[in-house]
């Protein structure tokens, strides 16, 4: 019997071997064709960035050896039609002031949801998590109209609520999945030594999530750099506000068939969020793995 279980048991391994194999092999094949989907697209917005039409057009794959220039980056940068430079003022203002409203909010609203243990309280967190599951797109129409009638309408005060609105679901989930891996007894003892729920949460509590509120600042700061759409429309051109992406809807429209004016343009626009993120990358993954498992 011990002569039979042998073969068998070779053949076993032999088995598993072949099937991590395979596995292995799409795993592979996956991740070559995600890195091709993903890197293809920025390839060709940095190598046409410095091209005159002709090669654009006839050549969109080639480097610029021997027409490399660059003038059609300075042209963008200092267009009177759109000033690249000049939309990354207002667009980072609205980040800054969008995060800190965020995180003066959702830091309170997941201390108390993950502190507490009635049933109305987590119905309150599904409410915030229905949010995520609702295109942004969709809420554009309704909140105008919300907006016009508390006298917000084409203000920049109306996009930052907007915006504030917008990141919270998701804000106050991470919060609320870090906190529950932070232990109760922090909150006995600061209890003990007098201190009260607001104190305990931003002098004890809050220092303790740095990893959450790092990941959360980076993904919102990188939708809010990116949005095209919540702007676009609650901002007119008469309100004299542009966002990096609204700029340059605004500055390149007319010229849409003029690729030197397109591809700079796109990539100056750009060029200050990926550098951010492939800083920022690691804070991102901590963030989201760090309270994925309690204990």
């Amino acid at each position: 019997m011990v002569v039979q279980a042998e073969p068998r048991a070779v053949a076993a391994r032999r088995l598993k071997r072949g099937a991590e194999r395979e596995g292995g092999v799409v795993r592979f094949v996956l991740l070559a064709g995600l890195l091709v989907v993903m890197v293809v697209p920025v390839y060709l917005l940095l190598v046409n960035s410095f091209k005159p039409q002709d090669d654009i057009v006839n050549n969109p794959f080639g480097l610029p050896v021997g027409n490399f220039t660059f003038d059609f980056i300075k042209a963008a940068a200092t267009s009177p039609d759109f000033n690249v430079l000049q939309g990354y003022g207002f667009t980072l203002f609205l980040v800054v002031t969008v995060d800190i409203f965020c995180i003066a909010l959702a830091g309170p609203a997941a201390y108390v949801i993950a502190r507490s243990l009635k049933k109305r309280t987590q119905l309150l967190l599904l409410y915030f998590l229905a949010g995520t599951f609702i295109p942004g797109a969709a809420l554009v129409i309704p909140v105008i109209y919300v907006l016009r009638s508390v006298g917000l309408a084409n203000t920049v005060t109306g996009l930052i609520a907007h915006d504030v609105a917008s990141t919270l679901p998701v804000s106050i989930f991470l919060f609320v999945g870090f906190i529950r891996t932070i232990p109760v007894d922090i909150d006995n003892a600061a209890t003990i030594d007098g201190a009260g729920r607001y104190r305990t949460f931003w002098m004890i509590i809050f220092p303790l999530m740095r990893p959450a509120v790092v990941t959360v600042l980076i993904l919102n700061s990188i939708g809010i750099w990116n949005d095209f759409v919540s702007p676009q429309i609650l901002l007119s051109p008469g309100s004299g506000h542009y966002t990096v992406t609204t700029a340059i809807y605004a500055g390149i429209s007319q010229y849409s068939t003029d690729l030197t004016k397109v591809f700079p343009n796109l990539l100056l626009a750009i060029a200050p969020v990926i550098i951010f993120f492939i800083y920022m990358q690691r804070h991102i993954i901590s963030g989201l793995t760090v309270g994925a498992v309690k204990g």
